[in-house]
């Protein structure tokens, strides 16, 4: 179907309702696509976490419980008591190693406040972001990263469930982790 809007007879090409449908959808991309985090370099690389450096075989160290195992990948809770991130508390913090290398820590939290506190912790630890409005989404979804020449510290924080997700890991190891994740042949396509 061709709509034909002319506001002088012979001077404008005839419109099409695809058309429209493209520029209205290229008029709004401005809205719909924002800034999704913000990203730095990092400050003080850790090479490791609270001591431990990454490719430390975690399952040699007496204050580890291992949690979960597959094949390559093994999951470890430390003994210690309620895990905290620095003196804020978390919901859970999980040491994770591939082919016995110490590779990624997550660490899970909850609430508003906790989420304030562990990001200032996080600046404190690895440098400033930049907070500058229009530089970050204000938005549910959060994300903040500190990038480093081994480390990677990836926070995401959703605010419509209050819930926040931090992975601090060894750059080379973690693409080993993907692999290790891949779906097994032998078990038609699905993962662990």
């Amino acid at each position: 179907m061709t709509f034909c809007l002319k506001p002088h007879p012979d001077t404008a090409p005839p419109i099409t309702l695809p058309g429209i449908a493209v520029l209205v959808l290229l008029g709004c991309a401005e809205f719909l696509i924002a800034p999704a985090a913000s990203a730095v370099n990092m400050a003080n690389d850790p090479k490791g976490f609270q001591g431990i450096p990454w490719g430390t075989a975690l399952s040699n160290l007496p204050d580890m419980t291992l949690v979960e195992s597959t094949t390559r990948i093994k999951q470890f809770d430390l003994k210690q008591g309620p895990p905290r991130l620095g003196d804020i508390a978390v919901e859970s913090l999980r040491l994770v190693s591939i082919d016995g290398k110490f590779a990624r820590v997550v660490v899970r939290y909850q609430g508003t406040a906790t989420h304030q506190s562990i990001l200032k912790y996080l600046q404190a630890q690895f440098g400033p972001l930049d907070l500058t409005p229009g530089q970050i989404a204000r938005g549910v979804l959060q994300q903040f990263t500190w990038s480093g020449p081994e480390s990677d510290v990836n926070l995401t924080y959703d605010g419509h469930r209050d819930r926040g997700f931090i992975f601090i890991e060894n750059r080379a190891l973690v693409q080993k982790l993907d692999e290790g994740m891949a779906p097994d042949s032998d078990l038609a396509g699905a993962t662990y």
